[in-house]
């Protein structure tokens, strides 16, 4: 029996090699799976066709949190979704650990679950991202007011709720903190889970540059100095 009562929201930008791989082999314990091509160059779309998800296109690239804004406003529209799940394409994240986050969702009154790598495992990650990872972390809560392990995290399950209400528009990797100020202005209940983050050369090639995740950082800074 697949989870029909939660849909699978995957941002995709040029991740032709792995993306049939990653949605395969979701789509064997979820019915509801949506890819936002984000205006990708490769065959992505192409080899989304060729699995059981739901396919949106950007025409253009419009960044990882327009893509998160686009497929949520999809599932919106399904009603029999109660729960989001936000998943990366390039196979870093964990299906086991999405099914413990909805059990923890399901059995406690939270709005957001918040997956942790560093409650539970980074496999293969460098040293310096690590440090770098850790800087960010404390500068984030900081800037946020909240406090949490882990605050850059792709995976996240949410309510309707949570869903109907959210609007990101920061198109780039800074939706990440725009989506913890907006937990902590709403003052959405929250919980972190352990998670294993699974680091390849494919992902860590793919993945944001360390310097980004401190420019990140500033932008929310400023953000908050400007009002």
């Amino acid at each position: 029996m697949k989870y029909g009562d939660s849909a699978i929201i995957i941002p995709v930008y040029n991740e032709a090699q792995v993306i049939k791989q990653v949605v395969d082999s979701i789509s064997k314990e979820f019915k509801y799976v949506i890819c936002v091509n984000d205006g990708s160059i490769d065959n992505s779309a192409s080899e989304i066709a060729k699995t059981e998800a739901y396919l949106i296109e950007h025409p253009i690239n419009m960044g990882q949190g327009a893509a998160l804004q686009t497929g949520i406003e999809f599932a919106r529209q399904i009603a029999e979704i109660n729960y989001f799940v936000t998943f990366d394409a390039d196979g870093q994240h964990r299906i086991e650990d999405v099914k413990t986050m909805l059990q923890t969702i399901k059995k406690g009154s939270y709005d957001i679950i918040l997956g942790s790598r560093f409650l539970g495992d980074s496999v293969g990650m460098k040293k310096s991202r690590l440090a770098i990872l850790k800087l960010a972390i404390k500068f984030s809560n900081l800037t946020s007011g909240l406090k949490l392990t882990d605050t850059h995290n792709g995976l996240r399950v949410f309510t309707r709720k949570v869903a109907e209400e959210i609007q990101i528009t920061m198109p780039d990797m800074s939706h990440a903190s725009e989506i913890l100020e907006i937990i902590a202005t709403k003052k959405y209940k929250y919980a972190e889970v352990p998670v294993t983050i699974e680091y390849t050369d494919y992902s860590m090639a793919k993945g944001q540059s360390i310097i980004n995740a401190v420019n990140i950082g500033f932008d929310m800074l400023l953000r908050k100095i400007s009002r």
